[in-house]
């Protein structure tokens, strides 16, 4: 399939700074802006860079920014699933994963979160896929935050509301390992009968099994 991106941005008032959400950026955009050192949630930030620069270069890959004038202070990726998770096990050429979302510490709390998953789905062309997200307690900055396993998923679920994301029920191992790991589904307006019928054999391999 045709993977369409149309850039779209909004401005978002904090207590600090007037930031700009923007995205889908190219990999060159997104190769020119400073990234703040605080994003660390999953390796250093000049490394941070380099990963998400690749991800924007990706013909399904879709960056969302938040920036401070060139200092990008958060994200958020989407991709194609990782080849070893059992949600690429489909080949589904319009099955996304949010597969990241970072924000700096200084800025958490202000909505960010919620304005990088609005900007991302007011693409016209997201109504065209299914969107997944995997939450894993053990991703979660529970130490930073203060907050009890919990207390970090209802702000998790209220945040990807924002995009549209639900609760969906699902016999993956990794994610019943923990009742408080979740999947998170957006199933865009356009996508097929066949294509929301295989994503459910993936959601459920283990239903015959007795």
């Amino acid at each position: 399939m045709e993977h369409r991106k149309t850039y779209n941005a909004m401005e978002l008032r904090t207590k600090d700074s007037t930031l700009l959400i923007e995205g889908p950026i190219s990999a060159e955009q997104l190769a020119q802006l400073e990234f703040h050192k605080d994003l660390v949630s999953f390796r250093p930030a000049p490394q941070q860079k380099k990963a998400l620069v690749e991800i924007a270069g990706l013909p399904e890959g879709r960056i969302i920014i938040a920036r401070e004038d060139n200092v990008v202070i958060g994200y958020v990726t989407f991709l194609y699933p990782d080849p070893l998770e059992r949600w690429s096990e489909g080949n589904m050429a319009d099955l996304l994963e949010l597969g990241a979302i970072e924000i700096i510490p200084k800025f958490r709390g202000q909505g960010v979160g919620k304005a990088l998953l609005k900007v991302s789905m007011m693409d016209d062309a997201m109504e065209d896929y299914i969107i997944i997200t995997t939450e894993y307690y053990w991703h979660w900055d529970l130490k930073g935050t203060g907050l009890s396993v919990w207390d970090y998923r209802k702000v998790m679920e209220k945040m990807m509301h924002a995009g549209g994301l639900e609760w969906y029920a699902t016999d993956d191992p990794e994610i019943c390992s923990h009742p408080a790991n979740c999947l998170m589904v957006r199933i865009g307006k356009r996508v097929g009968q066949e294509s929301i019928q295989q994503f459910d054999r993936l959601r459920f391999k283990n239903r015959f099994m007795y």
